[in-house]
């Protein structure tokens, strides 16, 4: 939707509201600290179910998409601003129904502990003062199937698996 009149602003209010999580692209930030959103694309709208993490924004690695589906059954949003949402990947993507569909099913328990995983081990790459993106929490999350979800916050744990990623990234290099 465009914002062209107060009808228009009025009828974003039937989607979003203050205090929604969204996705959007930054299109300006003006000298009063307003900034103009995009939310153009499909991809982009209203966050359903799932969890945000706030990390130090020099920890993100910079790409070109900042979506990603994981092989493990989640995606994430890498956001230039530090926030994380990390969400259940979609069954079918829903390319012709817009950014604004809000999924009220519940959460599989299997979808909810892949997210708890890769939110600990998140947590534990930022700890470690290790780059985020795609790889790095992938492989991150793979080093942590050995050990229950709640242990890999524990600091030998965490040691332990961000050693692991930071080898098997060394090896991707080289």
């Amino acid at each position: 939707m465009r914002r062209r009149s107060a009808e228009d602003e009025l009828a974003m209010r039937g989607f979003l509201q203050e205090g929604d999580l969204i996705s959007a692209e930054v299109q300006a930030v003006f000298s009063d600290g307003a900034v103009s959103l995009h939310t153009r694309s499909l991809k982009y709208g209203k966050l359903g179910q799932g969890v945000l993490v706030q990390v130090s924004p020099s920890l993100v690695k910079r790409q070109k998409t900042h979506f990603h589906d994981l092989p493990c059954g989640a995606s994430v949003i890498l956001g230039n601003n530090g926030f994380i949402w990390i969400y259940p990947t979609p069954e079918h993507k829903e390319e012709d129904a817009g950014g604004f569909i809000a999924n009220l099913e519940p959460v599989s328990l299997a979808d909810r502990e892949v997210i708890s995983r890769l939110r600990n081990c998140i947590v534990s790459l930022v700890t470690q003062r290790m780059m985020l993106y795609d790889t790095s929490i992938l492989y991150c999350y793979e080093a942590s199937l050995p050990h229950p979800i709640k242990d890999i916050l524990k600091p030998e744990i965490m040691e332990e698996i961000v050693l692991e990623t930071r080898q098997r990234l060394l090896e991707q290099e080289g």
